[in-house]
């Protein structure tokens, strides 16, 4: 087939599928971005800390490594020349207690191997002159970690694929696809108004649902679709003036960095999220966890008023591990896994996704060959 309606067809209008659309529009091709939610972000992208990440922790070689620490430094550039809100506030990692001082160890050594710049190892006295108020016996410092305006980076993601010539089109699952004699794909949409349309590239990037989308596209063998787990993590926020202007991190729990301190764009101190499995999409968020939350907290500021903390968002991420198994990498499958030529998948981008996002991007235009 010579002719198709898109050079590229993205599926999931989340940071990530629209930092791939980005990547392969800035190579000249025409790009749709297919979403099921009436708005961009809707999913794993809109129920996040918000945080732009160091790249300190992950295993050396792992794609987190390269593609945090690649994308860390592509975000801050392009919400510069973007005009997006962001603040480069630094995090301090905290060992609250003193067989935590060995676990700081750790992470330094991961965030040297890691290529993470400006590091600094601090004594508790020394993290305390920089944040009053923090209990910790030692700490570790990453200045370039940060906290920024998700949304309008999206918007932003959004304006560029547009102005190359293409497209995002909400309201609009992915039903299915099947790969074309000679190469390409027709896919299957449905929404308001059902239509089909062809496609020379497809990447399926819709987080929560990598697996189904998956499981729909002819061809796919079912063995190169890794089971997926639900990780819902809740959020409280403190009714009060928030204490630190840094981000706060005790040492990372078993599958996630664990329940940390954010002060937001708009000054409002953020804790969470926690890690919950659970078997299906619930964001609600049960007050009496307030009392679970601020006995964490007071590992780090023991000054919490657990009656300031409030109840205030949820969020679920795509999750390729259960409980008691191993945190694995990143998930981009290409041709060379499930023999489907033209197609990347990507499955289990969890945190530090939001981070990483145009670096994964860029890899996915790379494995193409876009």
């Amino acid at each position: 087939m010579s002719q198709f309606d898109f050079d590229a067809v993205v599926v999931g209008a989340g940071a990530v599928g629209l930092a791939c659309g980005y990547a392969l529009s800035k190579r000249g091709l025409v790009v749709a971005v297919l979403e099921k939610e009436a708005a961009i972000g809707q999913g794993v992208s809109s129920r996040n800390s918000e945080v732009i990440h160091g790249g300190l922790y992950y295993p050396s070689g792992s794609l987190k490594a390269r593609l945090c620490v690649q994308g860390r430094r592509m975000l801050y550039a392009f919400l510069d020349l973007h005009h997006i809100d962001y603040r480069r506030c630094g995090k301090l990692v905290v060992a609250t207690t003193p067989d935590e001082v060995s676990r700081l160890d750790a992470i330094w050594d991961q965030a040297m191997a890691n290529d993470v710049e400006g590091m600094a190892r601090l004594t508790g006295e020394e993290a305390r002159a920089l944040e009053p108020g923090l209990k910790c016996e030692a700490a570790l410092l990453s200045p370039q970690s940060g906290v920024f305006d998700s949304h309008g980076y999206m918007l932003a993601l959004q304006g560029e694929i547009e102005a190359a010539g293409g497209a995002v089109v909400t309201s609009t699952p992915f039903e299915g696809a099947s790969p074309l004699p000679g190469g390409g794909f027709r896919l299957r949409a449905g929404g308001a108004e059902a239509t089909e349309l062809t496609c020379r590239l497809l990447v399926t990037a819709p987080g929560l649902a990598a697996q189904g989308v998956a499981a729909h596209i002819d061809g796919f063998p079912a063995d190169q679709i890794p089971a997926g787990h639900f990780g819902k993590g809740v959020y409280f926020r403190l009714a009060a003036k928030a204490p630190f202007e840094r981000l706060i991190y005790p040492p990372p729990i078993h599958g996630a960095l664990g329940t940390h301190y954010r002060k937001d764009l708009g000054g409002q101190a953020v804790f969470g999220p926690d890690l919950e499995y659970v078997g299906c999409e619930d964001y609600s968020v049960d007050p009496a966890r307030a009392e679970a939350f601020a006995a964490y907290i007071r590992k780090f500021w023991p000054d919490l008023p657990v009656e300031d903390l409030a109840p205030d968002y949820a969020g679920i991420r795509p999750k390729l591990h259960g409980a008691d198994e191993p945190q694995p990498d990143f998930q981009i499958r290409g041709a060379e896994t499930h023999g489907l030529e033209g197609l990347v998948a990507l499955f289990g981008i969890e945190s530090p996704g939001l981070t990483s996002s145009l670096a994964i991007g860029e890899e996915v235009a790379v494995r193409l060959s876009a």
